[in-house]
């Protein structure tokens, strides 16, 4: 094979000479790691106060689900911790070399680009060494990587380019296993820069996006590449007709390096991710800078000095975000897990909290209106029954005690009724209040209870009134307790969202 200069040259040059300056992370891991402990901290001590409140209510239920959900968040943080084990220790295993991450579903040619990238540092004298990754260890091959139309990618394997450079061949974004697709995911931490490959018979399929704006949110360098960009013309040799590969035309490969930029920056944008982040793709056949010999004329032809160039263009920030990995990957996991969790779990829960007890601060006239009725329609329609009972006696203090037993029974309904969210206990009512003369009259033969039942029924509506309004206090107090814990800890988890943005930032600038 070929091996002429340009920019292939220049690149291999480069990466035989890297050296990542290594940065003191310690103080910064140490600050992401303290705020993940007061997250915990504040989130244990949170205890949405129930008191006053029915258990078995709407209320009740949505604060014991919030607590059961951070009760679930804080066991699922640490085992979220630990599924990144692996991926930090394949980035600990190459800690000085630089690690570009090859990415793209199934059939987009990564294990073909790779195994090119490779001849073309072993045709230059630099060492070449194939491995992969199982259960966690790094196992050397002497193989390449197969190459086939079909997902040939069972776990993570890699190739060390020269001394310093290492690509990482996943398993497809789309592969046909569940398993490869989340090995991919897994190991993407490990990486300080992504290849994103595509063909160029369905380039920059928009359903993968969603996936490279995980890693450009987490600013790592990301450079599309279309392969196989090439196409299979007729000619006619000696009377006989034949295929030949070509390079797609440079008009052609503009267009569709154009089309998906111009898809990808749309559907980035739809996603909230800075555009600028997206490197300009661009094109490129194997096959046919394989098929023409790897000269200098075929490898420009066939795209590579262009993506050497594009390569040698986004070495400054691969080996930048390098430096910062060790911090990044815990930020990562607090951002994409805890502060995630925070933002799409736990606020809301609090807001749909915050919602319910304002809608029961509101009905709280309605229901001590409720309560008034309830009580008055089980209280008096009896009055008239304990009167006749105690008449003969004329006896009004039996009355009176007969009165509040009836004002006791109905209190307990009535309150279970109209104040549904609440926990409320009456305390045995002392006989009704009346004004001294009130009682049973002589009416000749007869006996007036008149007056006495009109006492009775004021007595009954003002100690009824007093009794509603306390309820009413009662379930303010309880409401008003619930709200001031619900927005402080609103407060404090928005705070913690804030800090980390803050780590965040001052690890971008480190």
């Amino acid at each position: 094979m070929r091996v002429d200069g340009g920019h292939e040259q220049r690149f291999i040059a480069e990466s035989r000479g890297v050296e990542p300056r290594r940065l003191d992370l310690t103080p910064m891991i140490g600050s992401l790691h303290d705020w993940q402990a007061r997250v915990n901290r504040d989130l244990l001590a949170n205890d949405l106060p129930l008191e006053g409140i029915e258990l078995g209510s709407e209320l009740a239920q949505q604060a014991l689900e919030f607590q059961e959900a951070v009760r679930q968040c804080l066991l699922a943080w640490p085992r979220q911790w630990t599924q990144l084990v692996p991926a930090q220790q394949l980035a600990d295993a190459f800690d000085d070399k630089v690690l570009m991450l090859v990415f793209g579903k199934f059939n987009a040619g990564k294990s073909s680009l790779c195994n090119f990238l490779a001849e073309r540092f072993a045709a230059r004298g630099e060492p070449v060494g194939y491995f992969r990754v199982e259960g966690g260890r790094i196992v050397d091959s002497d193989q390449p990587f197969q190459e086939g139309v079909t997902e040939t990618t069972a776990n993570l394997q890699g190739v060390r380019l020269g001394n310093e450079l290492i690509l990482l061949d996943t398993p497809g974004l789309h592969s046909v296993t569940a398993d490869n697709a989340e090995l991919t995911r897994r190991f993407t931490d490990s990486a300080d820069g992504v290849l994103w490959l595509t063909s160029s018979s369905s380039p920059g399929q928009v359903q993968e996006l969603d996936e490279l704006a995980r890693e450009l949110h987490r600013g790592k360098p990301l450079l599309p590449v279309i392969t196989r960009s090439d196409f299979y013309d007729e000619d006619e040799i000696d009377g006989e007709i034949v295929k030949r590969l070509c390079n797609k035309t440079p008009e052609n490969r503009a267009l569709q390096e154009a089309d998906v930029r111009a898809r990808a920056q749309e559907k980035l944008r739809s996603m909230g991710v800075d555009v600028a982040l997206l490197n300009a793709p661009v094109s490129v056949s194997v096959h046919v800078a394989r098929h023409e010999g790897g000269s200098g004329a075929a490898m420009a032809a066939a795209g590579f000095e262009a993506l050497y160039a594009a390569l040698l263009a986004i070495a400054g920030p691969v080996l930048r975000y390098g430096q910062l990995k060790p911090a990044a990957v815990l930020l990562h996991h607090l951002d994409e897990h805890v502060a995630a969790d925070l933002r799409e779990q736990l606020r809301p829960r609090l807001s749909v909290l915050q919602r319910a007890v304002e809608q029961a601060e509101q009905a709280l006239p309605r229901r001590r209106d409720m309560f008034m009725a309830l009580v008055w329609r089980s209280v008096v329609p009896g009055l008239p029954a304990l009167l006749e009972r105690h008449a003969a006696a004329r006896d009004v203090a039996a009355v009176r005690a007969g009165a509040a037993r009836l004002l006791d029974e109905a209190l307990a309904r009535a309150g279970r009724e109209a104040f549904v969210d609440f926990e409320l206990v009456f305390p045995p009512s002392p006989p009704l209040q009346l004004e001294a003369g009130v009682g049973y009259h002589a009416l000749g033969d007869l006996v007036d209870d008149t007056g006495l039942h009109a006492a009775l029924q004021q007595a009954l509506r003002e100690r009824l009134d007093t009794l509603a309004d306390g309820a009413q206090a009662h379930g303010r107090r309880a409401l008003d307790r619930l709200s001031q814990e619900a927005s402080r800890l609103d407060a404090i988890l928005a705070c913690h969202a804030q800090e980390l943005c803050a780590l965040a930032s001052s690890l971008a600038h480190a």
